[in-house]
């Protein structure tokens, strides 16, 4: 390196001093050999300050030295060195920087090392940038998710439902049967019409970024659900007790309450026993900062034992039968959503018990 620089440890017409990226050399004592103009910026030090007088140790100080000492080391022993490291300016602004250590050989001794190091800063904040929109995307994609499987399950509950009401209807004459059905409809109608406004609110959601909590009546929800599958539960000859009170409130969001109840009801009428009357009991129940709601049925019941880490896996069954096993998913997936946690207990032909826990004081209502 001595035959390329002059006296004063300068190269010849002052190119790098031209760059904004600092560029040094260093021999094996660590000493400075070289510095050009950029270390004034970077490091408040002049090249008259620097070359022949300023070891590394000194410029970088002891915290950011120790950090750098394996990268020094991997350089003195011949090997090129690459990496990333914060430093902070004599003006007190943060840098990222992109560190290159260079080895210079010299009749096949390391006399030294060429450092090399560039401005990353902007790269790192678009990096930071992708990451958040990327981050924004994700939330976003999983809230129309949420719409689409929320579209599925309720909205085909309450066309099926419809569908059965008007096929009894046109063949129904008396009048007596006619009216009870149109009742029937009014119900679904108006079940129906609600869902609809509650699926407005999540197709927002994206824009907004922000799910809203209201106050929920748990019991009306439960009652809605229940008109909603009123045929499948008249065919199954299912019983089905509602013990919640009417005036059992939460925060929550409407439309996750209306999914989950719906899959856990549908859940239970789908997994009964074939030789036994299904008979379903729904109750909650306030315990310190908590609302426990819980569904029981005496249906086929899952082997935990077996089945206790799939058990809301997407696309997991644990029967026979044409379920897709997204029910319980989406159940999860929506209690989690609202802060709330659910537990499961289950004896095979025995029945079932889901239990979700939904924390109180920590909902925001509005």
């Amino acid at each position: 390196m001595s035959s390329e620089l002059n006296v004063n440890g300068r190269w010849p017409f002052d190119i790098t001093d031209h760059i904004s990226a600092v560029l040094a050399y260093w021999d094996k004592d660590l000493v400075c050999r070289y510095a050009n103009a950029a270390y004034v910026e970077w490091f408040g030090r002049t090249q008259e300050e620097m070359v022949n007088k300023v070891t590394l140790a000194e410029l970088l100080g002891p915290e950011i030295y120790m950090l750098n000492l394996p990268y020094i080391k991997g350089a003195l022993a011949g090997n090129p060195q690459s990496f990333e490291r914060e430093i902070i300016t004599p003006t007190g602004e943060v840098r990222y920087s992109l560190a290159n250590y260079f080895p210079r050989i010299e009749n096949g001794h390391v006399a030294g090392f060429i450092a090399h190091v560039t401005d990353v800063t902007q790269l790192k904040e678009l990096k930071k940038e992708l990451a958040s929109s990327a981050e924004t995307i994700q939330e976003q994609n999983k809230v129309l998710l949420d719409y689409t499987n929320i579209i599925s399950h309720n909205l085909k509950a309450y066309a099926n439902n419809l569908a059965v009401i008007l096929d009894l209807f046109k063949v129904q004459r008396s009048e007596a049967d006619r009216n009870e059905l149109l009742e029937f409809m009014k119900e679904i109608s108006g079940g129906l019409k609600e869902t609809v406004n509650n699926l407005s609110q999540l197709s927002e959601a994206p824009r907004s970024r922000e799910l809203k909590f209201e106050q929920v009546n748990l019991d009306q929800y439960i009652q809605r659900t229940v008109h909603t599958l009123g045929n499948d539960i008249i065919s199954c000859g299912a019983t089905i007790h509602n013990n919640v009170r009417p005036d059992t409130r939460l925060p929550a969001i409407p439309a996750y309450i209306g999914s989950i109840i719906l899959n856990l009801l549908t859940n239970a009428i789908n997994f009964r026993q074939p030789d036994k009357p299904l008979i379903v009991e729904m109750d909650a129940f306030y315990v310190k900062n908590e609302l426990i709601f819980f569904i029981k049925d005496n249906g086929r019941g899952i082997d935990l034992a077996l089945h206790k880490n799939d058990l809301f896996g997407i696309y997991k069954t644990f029967h026979c039968t044409s379920g897709k096993g997204t029910g319980l998913f989406l159940v999860k997936q929506k209690a989690e959503a609202m802060g709330a946690r659910i537990e499961v207990e289950s004896e095979v032909n025995i029945g079932t018990v889901f239990k979700i826990h939904f924390r109180i004081p920590e909902f925001k209502v509005g």
